[in-house]
């Protein structure tokens, strides 16, 4: 049986400060957290080596760990210069260092409908392996998320770019992203089970690409988890509710956003509490069996 580790988007708490995001998190049983934005400007991709150790002195304060960087890079066009985006990922990988984050989730560049995947096939894996080449050497696991218009963003582009490093890339698995792709997410799961490090508990559906709380969509998000659940080690479930617009919300995607439930929840930690009441109640029924 595996051991869940809950972690967390924990900025779409609706709070902008680490305390606040921290403190949301411990309310709703999450001791671990994926850092990503801190109001409207601030982000993990944009966090100085001082900032970062000032943070981790309230981390440490408050008894909560960082499990992984929700870093953005990997998320620029194809054709865009990359050494400018290398540089700042490598001040990145320091911060990571600092919060004594185990992951750094990356992406494979966007493309457009006109970009050819297989001409830019071997310029993905250049940039990819020069980031993962950067973060192993210091310590830090390169994850890769299966985002929506980038080149891995199916299961059989992915499993190509997981082979093309023997292992030494791994890969974060997001239900909702591959069923906003019309992708199975069971038979995606089967093809990169070997790779899948952690997972964001993340649901939605097939008919309009709506992000829903996990298990109520089609992301066979309960199915999944059972599988991973044979597994014997640790494994870090990364909440990332998408039910309502956060600060830095409109900076995720590349010109496109998640479809969100409209008036659904009165608040942000309303959305957020119903997100992880949907975690904790899959692992819960999953567990017991």
């Amino acid at each position: 049986m595996a051991k869940f580790i809950f972690s967390a988007f924990c900025d779409e708490s609706g709070e902008s400060t680490i305390e606040g995001q921290m403190r949301v998190c411990r309310e709703n049983n999450i001791t671990h957290m994926e850092l990503r934005n801190f109001g409207k400007e601030k982000n993990i991709n944009n966090l100085t080596v001082e900032e970062a150790k000032e943070m981790k002195r309230a981390i440490d304060k408050a008894g909560m760990k960082v499990s992984s960087i929700g870093s953005a890079y990997g998320k620029i066009n194809i054709k865009e210069p990359f050494e400018p985006h290398f540089e700042a990922f490598k001040n990145t990988v320091e911060v990571a260092k600092i919060l004594e984050a185990k992951y750094i989730r990356i992406f494979s560049f966007f493309f457009t409908e006109q970009d050819s995947h297989e001409e830019y096939r071997d310029e993905v894996i250049r940039r990819v392996k020069a980031m993962n080449d950067y973060a192993k050497e210091r310590g830090v696991i390169c994850c890769h998320e299966n985002e929506k218009a980038i080149y891995g963003d199916t299961a059989e582009k992915m499993l190509d770019l997981m082979e093309a490093f023997d292992g030494e890339l791994r890969a974060v698995f997001d239900s909702a992203n591959f069923v906003q792709c019309g992708v199975d997410t069971l038979r995606a799961f089967d093809a990169l089970e070997p790779y899948i490090e952690y997972m964001h508990i993340k649901d939605a559906l097939y008919e309009d690409g709506k992000v829903v709380p996990a298990g109520t969509g089609d992301g066979h998000v309960k199915e999944i988890l059972e599988r991973l659940n044979r597994q014997d080690r640790e494994i870090i479930l990364t909440l990332e509710p998408h039910l309502q617009v956060f600060d830095g919300f409109e900076n995720l995607e590349n010109g496109q956003h998640d479809p969100i439930p409209d008036g659904v929840y009165s608040s942000h930690e309303e959305s957020f509490k119903a997100a992880s009441d949907a975690m904790h109640k899959l692992v819960q029924e999953v567990q017991v069996k």
